[in-house]
């Protein structure tokens, strides 16, 4: 309802404005939309922007009428106030299956994520990544979007060559119940140490990317091989996460198939590569000092050459195609969207995000110091298992563990994506793991609060006659839930999303303090019982578009 209002009220401001943008936004504590339109208006009309509003409000009260806005004017704002028949809509729009899932649309979207090196097992920092993307994927299949996720696998650069070393010169058997992961996290960091105490073998391993590039048959046997023994240790640990992808890109096979070097031909030919021993590109047109280097002077290849085919191949087979990177990577991003644009291929929409860490401090696979977002998970989960034993000592055993499950990776997930992407973070379990306020596992709780009392309620009729401000108030954040996705998958934010299902979480909390549910009768108890269902199956689809769990108990 909120965004189908949204429109009608920006159509009808487009209007009788004759503008484009409108700067419709929420009304906050004053009304439920509002515009300043009439400041931007001033000075082309060169009339005040309070005689403007009292203008436009008029015109606006009569476009409005018949869907029940009632127009208002504080000075030069415009305020627009819904009527009970929206506040009825909402409600009952928020009892279909589904709820908040978008009209279907054409355009195709790839989104790339987490592709982390496979040398190790996936760390803290990297999951920000992952939850990052799954939970816009999640948004974008909500509002409509054919959806592809991919992980770009690099499986051609200098430390999967040390990795493939290492498995030939110090080999280390796996472990009982090691995960694969976790092996080659061994293996490359004792072939690191051989390095370091002999450094020719820098030699061998250069030998390796030479011939992996020239596609020497055994060289591509073994990379593959240690490659995907590490990939299948990272699917653990992503189900576990609940994050999905659709398929797996591996960097190789854009040499093997010729991309690669048709990207390099193409940039050869361009006004501004440079041949200096290397091929680089001048992009100080884009605002970099420093030339963007494609090909070695050896003639190998660099990993930007790899990424460049795979993203014109990825431009050709998609509407629309979204990266998510870290921090550390915003250089070669820019440089990355700056050559596919000379080269006039479409360039990638990149979310750029801040490192998340422990109060342990910083993180290196390559000295073998990292916590890994496995002994996370399970550190994790044995706190929830005994917040929730505490909580509920009379459940079975084995229900306490799924209930510590679930809370485990809503802490996790919830506490990672409600920062902005921009922002740095620190993941401390305490405030992640709080019932209380700000969490996951907060969200969860009123979720499970809303089916408690339907339980209670046993079966009733559903109403829709709503009074009391508390009703009203929640009812109409109910109805914001699908404008929160469409502007989630417009802005990559998904931290909106985040935020939003801790509002209604309150929200939802502050009705039941106030509001009697079951005690009251009549139509008024059947219309807040409905109103508590629509509330419960909006924090459902909320939760499970952030890829938390929904539970019922807790």
């Amino acid at each position: 309802m909120f965004l189908e209002t949204y429109r009608q009220i920006e159509e009808a401001l487009r209007a009788c404005t004759g503008e484009e943008t409108v700067e419709l936004t929420d009304g906050g504590e004053h009304a439920d939309y509002a515009t300043t339109v009439a400041f931007s208006l001033a000075k082309k009309l060169r009339k005040s922007p309070m005689v403007i509003a009292t203008d436009l409000a008029a015109d606006l009260t009569g476009r409005l009428a018949d869907a029940g806005i009632t127009v208002e004017t504080k000075g030069p704002y415009i305020n627009f106030h819904v009527d009970a028949a929206y506040v009825q809509d909402a409600v009952r729009e928020a009892l279909e299956p589904g709820y908040g899932n978008l009209p279907a649309h054409a355009g195709k979207v790839i989104l790339e994520h987490t592709s982390a090196n496979p040398n190790g097992p996936l760390h803290v920092g990297h999951i920000r990544n992952s939850i990052i993307g799954d939970t816009l994927a999640r948004c974008f299949r909500k509002a409509g979007y054919p959806l592809e996720v991919q992980y770009y696998v690099n499986d051609m650069g200098r430390q999967i060559a040390i990795v493939s070393w290492g498995f030939d010169h110090v080999p280390k058997e796996r472990l009982e119940d090691e995960k694969e992961d976790h092996h080659i996290a061994r293996v490359y960091i004792a072939a690191n140490r051989e390095i370091e105490k002999e450094p020719a073998i820098t030699g061998e391993v250069d030998h390796l990317m030479q011939l992996i590039e020239q596609g020497d048959p055994e060289t591509q046997r073994k990379f593959r091989e240690v490659v995907s023994h590490c990939l299948d240790g990272f699917k653990v640990t992503m189900a576990n996460l609940n994050v999905v992808h659709d398929r797996f890109v591996w960097e190789s096979d854009f040499v093997r198939n010729g991309d690669m070097e048709r990207i390099i031909d193409r940039i050869d030919r361009l006004p501004q590569a440079k041949h200096e021993g290397t091929l680089s590109l001048d992009l100080t047109e884009c605002g970099f000092e420093k030339d963007y280097v494609i090909r070695r002077s050896d003639g190998t290849s660099v990993y930007a050459a790899r990424d460049l085919a795979f993203h014109t191949w990825k431009g050709r087979n998609s509407d629309r195609m979204i990266d998510v990177l870290g921090a550390d990577h915003k250089l070669i991003g820019s440089q990355l969207q700056c050559t596919l644009k000379l080269l006039g291929e479409k360039a990638p929409e990149i979310v750029i995000f801040e490192f998340v860490s422990l109060p342990e401090g910083s993180m290196s696979t390559r000295a073998g110091k990292f916590i890994s977002a496995d002994e996370l998970v399970a550190e994790v989960t044995n706190k929830a298992f005994a917040e929730v034993s505490e909580r509920r000592p009379e459940l079975p055993s084995e229900q306490r563990e799924e209930i510590a499950r679930a809370v485990a990776i809503s802490a996790i997930r919830y506490d990672i994506v409600r920062i902005s992407p921009e922002k740095s973070t620190v993941f401390d379990w305490k405030e992640a793991l709080n019932f209380e306020r700000q969490s996951g596992p907060y969200i969860q709780y009123s979720h499970a609060r809303a089916c408690s009392i339907l339980e209670k309620a046993g079966a009733f009729d559903e109403a829709f006659a709503y009074a009391d401000e508390h009703e009203i108030a929640l009812a109409k954040q109910i109805a914001r839930f699908p404008a929160v996705i469409d502007q989630v998958v417009r802005e990559l934010r998904p931290h909106l999303l985040a935020t939003y299902a801790r509002d209604l979480a309150d929200q939802f909390n502050t009705f039941y303090r106030y509001v009697p549910v079951l005690k009251s009768e009549g139509e008024t108890r059947a219309s807040r019982l409905t109103l508590v269902k629509a509330a419960e199956n909006t924090l459902k689809e909320s939760l499970e578009t952030l890829g938390i769990d929904a539970i019922s108990t807790m």
